[in-house]
């Protein structure tokens, strides 16, 4: 009896796997014993586990090429082009909040437009003036714990562990009212419907400044949208300019036409989201997306959670739902700060291809 009920223990305790060989990569990680080679390092994200296999998978997401898929019956002689496949790649909407211009990223942001390695740029408001204020003054380091009604006291704002003083945004008023000005002239005498979109690409060539993302979405023609244009200093800048001299008209309805046109009208290519942090740029993208019966592939990277049902921490199984991803889509969400995980996966993917997208950008 006692043989049995231990046999059953037994049985229970050691109970027999199904074989994962061949069928799921086996756990390891980098041996530095190899040295120090920091592209080997990435590559063995993906067998490490936990948010360095999901970091890994989203470098394998980005490589997507029209050669990837058969022509389809009817396709032109150029869409039939082995050559000119290889060329066509995946039409990318980059979405990030205004956190991460305030932070270095802005610089991979910037990267990645000079080169037009990014089609559709979604961000909020403070995502296109912290851009142009970092062109007039800079942006400082301080520390996540600093009190702060000692810094309102010394006219400091705090993001995070950043610090941007006030006479920062005293500096962009001074440049960008004449600009305002300026358009409402335009808008009375030349009939300019100005949008969200226009204005940006006009404050990126007034900017003039080759450190700034805007500036190089105007000069590749990148459409830059910002469906929150009001939420920010840009909407003080606004809101005291109404006061000056009042009338200047901003039409949303056309950039929502427009966006929504980046989806419909991106084949024969895919489409592809990439999306830093949440909030309105991911809802935008992922809405315009809706629009062709979802993106092929989606990469996001934030530390939000889905538990207290916002858009901001859903996964994007739950954009599937709602036909913004495709069921067939290949996606993957790192639960990382982008500040961390975004440089990583643009030196692994955009940056060691930068030649290929050279050749593109001349066809």
């Amino acid at each position: 009896m006692e043989d049995k009920l231990l046999a059953n223990v037994h049985s229970t305790v050691f109970k027999e796997s199904e074989t994962l060989k061949g069928k799921s990569a086996k756990i390891e990680g980098y041996d530095f014993n190899r040295g120090v080679n920091y592209q080997e390092l990435l590559k063995s994200f993906i067998t490490t586990g936990f948010q360095a296999s999901n970091l890994g998978d989203a470098i394998e997401v980005l490589d997507w090429r029209l050669a990837h898929v058969e022509p389809v019956e009817d396709a032109s002689d150029e869409e039939k082009d082995p050559v000119y496949r290889e060329s066509v790649r995946c039409k990318v909407f980059l979405g990030f909040t205004s956190n991460l211009v305030s932070s270095g990223v802005r610089d991979i942001i910037r990267f990645l437009v000079e080169h037009h390695m990014v089609d559709v740029v979604v961000t909020t408001t403070g995502g296109i003036e912290e851009d142009l204020i970092k062109c007039l003054a800079p942006t400082y380091r301080g520390d996540f714990s600093l009190p702060g009604a000692e810094l309102r006291a010394k006219g400091l704002n705090r993001i995070g562990n950043l610090l941007v003083p006030n006479d920062n945004y005293c500096i962009f008023e001074d440049w960008i009212i004449p600009i305002f000005d300026k358009m409402l002239e335009e808008q009375s005498k030349e009939k300019v419907l100005w949008t969200p979109s226009k204005l940006i690409a006009r404050l990126g060539k007034e900017i003039n400044h080759e450190s700034s993302y805007l500036y190089w979405a105007y000069e590749n023609n990148v459409s830059v949208y910002c469906p929150g244009l009001t939420d920010g200093s840009l909407g003080d800048m606004l809101y005291f300019h109404s006061f000056r001299n009042p009338g200047l008209v901003i039409d949303v309805v056309q950039d929502i036409r427009a966006m929504n046109g980046e989806a419909v009208h991106a084949s024969p290519r895919k489409t592809g989201m990439i999306i830093l942090g949440g909030g309105l740029p991911k809802h935008h993208i992922c809405n315009a997306n809706m629009m062709r019966n979802g993106a092929d592939y989606a990469v996001f990277i934030n530390t939000a959670q889905e538990f207290d049902g916002s858009d901001s921490g859903a996964r994007p199984d739950e954009a599937v739902s709602w036909g913004k991803i495709r069921g067939s889509a290949k996606t993957v969400k790192v639960h990382c700060d982008a500040t961390i995980a975004f440089p990583l996966l643009v030196a692994e993917t955009f940056a060691a291809r930068t030649k290929e997208f050279g050749q593109a950008n001349l066809r």
